[in-house]
């Protein structure tokens, strides 16, 4: 069992986090949802960039953050956390992994595909972790080894015969440079799959590899708090997960989460397709 200070051995159960992770992801998912609803009805909200002028962060992200920051300090006090907004770094035993809307983009033009993510990772691995969806209300929650779920339904990914019926989900960066040999990518994997969709937030696509929505996922260049709570879900789904710096042939910041059944075909395809050099 875990040590940690005055924190009882029971409160370090990763069922114990994935109830906390939950709970404040919920929390901090309804200030999002009425943040929406008011921005909707008129009321503008403060934008600002970061890495280039379309990677933007909301006043609502880190509003978001700051509350996520708060509910953790009364309930897990004196455990790290480390968010998109407002940093922090990984200290011994839990440390908290937050993304206060993953999909910032997709909120600011009120499109419905961003969450909140909440994640305990303990030497940084994820043991526990949360995503809930403002718009729709759905929580995605795992617990390691303990399976995954939404909304009371557990989760096990699809199981497609082929690669040729394989439906893929992406992202792009940031940074013209990298979007264009995204692209090169994508376009040269277009003839080894289904078909590929970009809805926009790596946490929810992570989800929907565990709901068997679709059969995989596959991005460059994620941060820990974009994967760190959906990449557990899908894991606990019962997808083949390959985080940043686990599979050098396919770049070293590349996340990979697939359905067993392709996840062989896929990787050789996506080597075939130059992934390394994206």
């Amino acid at each position: 069992m875990w040590s940690h200070g005055d924190v009882g051995a029971d409160e370090l159960e990763p069922a114990a986090l994935t109830s906390t992770a939950e709970s404040v992801a919920a929390e901090a998912a309804e200030m999002v949802r009425r943040a929406r609803e008011s921005m909707l009805a008129g009321r503008s909200v403060a934008v600002d960039t970061k890495t280039s002028d379309t990677d933007v962060v909301t006043a609502v992200d880190t509003e978001s953050e700051r509350l996520i920051r708060a509910r953790l300090a009364q309930l897990r006090p004196g455990e790290p956390v480390l968010g998109e907004e407002e940093g922090g770094k990984s200290g011994g035993g839990v440390t908290w992994v937050v993304d206060p809307i993953d999909g910032t983009v997709n909120f600011l033009y009120g499109f419905p595909w961003f969450a909140v993510s909440v994640a305990a990772q303990i030497d940084g691995v994820s043991v526990a972790g949360a995503v809930v969806e403002p718009v729709s209300g759905r929580r995605w929650t795992a617990t390691r080894g303990k399976g995954a779920w939404c909304d009371g339904r557990r989760l096990a990914v699809s199981e497609p015969a082929r690669l040729d019926v394989t439906l893929l989900t992406t992202g792009f960066a940031y940074k013209s440079d990298r979007r264009q040999r995204q692209a090169g990518l994508v376009a040269a994997l277009l003839g080894h799959v289904r078909d590929i969709r970009r809805p926009g937030s790596a946490a929810l696509d992570l989800c929907a590899v565990a709901a068997g929505w679709t059969d995989a996922y596959f991005e460059h260049g994620l941060q820990r708090w974009d994967w760190a709570a959906g990449a557990l879900v899908a894991s606990e789904a019962g997808a083949v997960v390959s985080l940043p710096g686990e599979d050098r042939g396919l770049g070293e910041d590349a996340t990979l989460a697939v359905a067993p059944s392709v996840a062989e075909p896929l990787r050789a395809a996506l080597a075939e397709c130059g992934a390394c050099d994206v």
